[in-house]
């Protein structure tokens, strides 16, 4: 039985708490009212110094663009007076780490989510190969040759490039209602976005559960799905593996997505798309489910165009 994506998906990340009342003398809007939540009063002078493992919320300093699409979950926190407390590493990457963050407001609302940030080249141990990224260039011509140089410079530029490119296919996925994390913001290297969890504890990657023939039936026909809009919006993930995916419950959620490739832009999309649908009917094959990776692709191919 085919199980349809249906979205957009309602956020996991259920730490939010519930809003006080408004106060009696709110304070007049902001210039930005859809931005910014205005309904706390609050005295910044009232607080002692903040913590070494807190900064105040970047969420006003980043570029309207930088924030997340509308229209943005309740869980989001918008609020000036709002606090980003490090809560710890949550998984180290060849190319970036991710960390545990949470966003409050004193006596207000607060939110757990996913910070991913990616390295520069000097500190990396994986270097993306540029058959990702034909097709895709960057709009700053001076950034693109100092990235060719791999001055210092190019090399900071190289890694806000990735977040970038990993921003922009979260929100569009997103805003298509794909199974993504919900992207919250970016700033610079770093992306804030939804923590996917069940019962406070981060949901793990497919290629960690051992899932029934039921639920593994349904996670290949959500996979079909996902492939196949994709396709659909002449995009392919690149690097998708059971190890790229994330099994919420009786759902997958797509992580890791800076190497999206344009399927006809890129010389080599169509092997890309072939290596995703191999990779991830050599795992469901593994699990007992009889799928074929060309059965898969000539399936995608023929409904994408």
């Amino acid at each position: 039985m085919t199980h349809p994506l249906a979205g957009p998906f309602p956020a996991l990340s259920t730490r939010s708490r519930p809003l006080p009342a408004e106060p009696e003398a709110a304070l007049a809007p902001p210039d930005r009212a859809d931005d910014v939540d205005p309904r706390f009063v609050f005295d910044f002078h009232a607080l002692d110094d903040l913590e070494e493992d807190q900064r105040w919320s970047t969420w006003l300093s980043v570029e309207p663009l930088c924030r997340g699409p509308q229209p943005r979950p309740d869980w989001v926190v918008t609020s000036q007076a709002a606090i980003d407390t490090e809560l710890g590493v949550l998984k180290t990457g060849k190319e970036a780490d991710v960390f545990l963050l949470e966003r409050g407001v004193p006596a207000g609302p607060s939110v757990v989510m996913a910070a991913k940030r990616y390295r520069d080249e000097d500190h990396r141990s994986f270097h993306r190969s540029a058959s990702y990224t034909e097709g895709r260039r960057g709009r700053n011509t001076r950034d693109n040759r100092a990235v060719q140089r791999k001055s210092s410079y190019g090399r900071a530029v190289a890694a806000g490039q990735w977040a970038a490119a990993e921003w922009d296919s979260l929100t569009r996925l997103w805003t298509q209602g794909l199974p993504v994390p919900y992207p919250v913001q970016v700033d610079g290297t770093e992306i804030l976005m939804e923590w996917i969890q069940i019962d406070g504890e981060t949901a793990p990657r497919l290629a960690q559960t051992r899932p029934d023939r039921a639920l593994l039936a349904s996670y290949f026909d959500q996979l079909r799905e996902v492939i196949g809009t994709l396709a659909q919006l002449g995009l392919v993930h690149g690097d998708l593996s059971a190890y790229n995916l994330l099994a919420a419950g009786p759902r997958l959620v797509v992580i890791d997505l800076p190497q999206m490739v344009d399927l006809v832009a890129n010389p080599a999309g169509m092997d890309f798309l072939m290596r995703d649908c191999q990779n991830v009917c050599t795992w469901f094959r593994s699990r007992g489910l009889d799928v074929d990776e060309h059965e898969l692709f000539g399936d995608v191919v023929t409904h994408a165009f």
